[in-house]
């Protein structure tokens, strides 16, 4: 069974991206794993299948690289945007989305070529302050659940974020299902930089989404930082833009979205 497929990277987040509209396509987790493996399979932080939606323009399911379904992947939406962009799902405006993950509505829009701007859910579940494997950890869900630990500048480089963010990651007693962990440097006012554990990929990834968007409004809500509008450089180099309000809503992140490469799956029949 041949199935096409659109590798995408959203600032350094890479995601295997299917348009499954016809609804024929079912992969087992087994498979996704394979397909996500670096070494041996296409390679990718995550499988995100485009869907139809009764309500929306489409809806995206997201698969996290173990092969289950994730939460909400904040470079995952923006990449979904940006395939169905590009393979021209219809909307009412050619380059605005309204898409549904996880049961919630997204808006989105293509506001340069390879660059989306996506409309997130409120934070919630705020906590300021925990201790957790030695460090003054902070958490906030941004559609997927987040810890954030400040680095003093300079340090971030030398961070070992695998081993420190697994430790934190699986800390099941402080976060029930476990938590990515972002680790950041305050660079100026409006300004950070970001390295991320993901849960789901079990690694530090290039990019995190909602962990940008995690990472910016602490930042703000804790003081360290004063412009509403925030630069966050992650692993990859390149930089995503976090938006709120006052009251730490109506958030946006923007960032870029690009096509990789197109190719077709060879899939066994036993696969779907």
């Amino acid at each position: 069974m041949q199935i096409d497929f659109i590798k995408l990277s959203g600032a350094g987040n890479d995601f295997i991206v299917i348009d499954n509209r016809s609804l024929s396509l079912r992969l087992s987790a087994e498979l996704i794993r394979s397909l996500c493996a670096r070494r041996t399979g296409i390679g990718a932080d995550g499988l995100i299948l485009i869907e139809k939606s009764d309500l929306f323009d489409f809806c995206m399911k997201y698969y996290n690289a173990d092969g289950l379904p994730g939460s909400m992947c904040g470079n995952g939406g923006r990449c979904a945007v940006y395939f169905a962009h590009s393979i021209g799902v219809p909307s009412a405006d050619h380059n605005v989305y309204v898409f549904e993950a996880n049961g919630n509505r997204y808006d989105a829009s293509v506001t340069d070529r390879e660059m989306v701007k996506l409309h997130m859910l409120d934070p919630h579940d705020f906590r300021d302050s925990l201790a957790v494997e030695g460090f003054n950890c902070h958490f906030v869900d941004t559609g997927s659940p987040h810890a954030v630990i400040f680095s003093p500048q300079g340090e971030l480089e030398r961070l070992n974020v695998c081993g420190e963010g697994r430790a934190v990651r699986h800390r099941t007693d402080m976060f029930p299902g476990g938590t990515n962990v972002n680790f950041l440097e305050v660079i100026s006012p409006d300004s950070i930089n970001v390295r991320t554990f993901e849960r789901g990929v079990e690694d530090e990834t290039l990019a995190c989404g909602t962990g940008a968007v995690a990472s910016a409004v602490m930042s703000y809500r804790l003081g360290r930082i004063s412009s509403r509008t925030v630069s966050v450089r992650v692993r990859s180099g390149d930089t995503l833009v976090v938006s709120f309000n006052d009251n730490l809503k109506s958030v946006t992140l923007t960032g870029p979205a690009k096509i990789i490469y197109r190719g077709t799956l060879e899939l066994p029949l036993s696969g779907t």
